[in-house]
């Protein structure tokens, strides 16, 4: 399996899918970077998620992926590394934020298993 790490590409939806239980519209961040504390890695972040939000707002999400039409749509944060105390804060504010545009917000560390 691929998974694509574009954090670093602002001008790219890292993925789109459909839950089927729920029927959200999942536009996933994929984030490989380790939290830094100056911050470049947030404006990243910020970045990306504005894109995603302007993708959603132009309608272009809908161009790219009819199955959208008349579905919920959530953006995913997929970390890589845990996110610190004041990280974690910052992900709060942007969930608020995000949520204004009338979109879901969540983000997460997936666990590793070996197998």
């Amino acid at each position: 399996m691929v998974i694509l790490m574009a954090i670093d590409n602002p001008d790219v939806v890292d993925a789109i899918g459909l839950e089927q239980v729920s029927g959200i519209v999942a536009l996933t961040i994929s984030d490989h970077l380790e939290w830094d504390e100056a911050g470049e890695h947030l404006r990243m972040l910020q970045a990306k998620i504005d894109q995603y939000l302007g993708f959603i707002e132009t309608g272009e999400l809908l161009d790219s992926y009819p199955t959208a039409v008349g579905k919920p749509v959530r953006i995913d944060v997929l970390c890589k590394y845990q996110p610190s105390d004041a990280v974690s804060k910052y992900l709060e504010d942007a969930r608020r934020v995000v949520e204004e545009y009338g979109v879901s917000f969540a983000w997460s560390v997936p666990v590793a298993t070996n197998t």
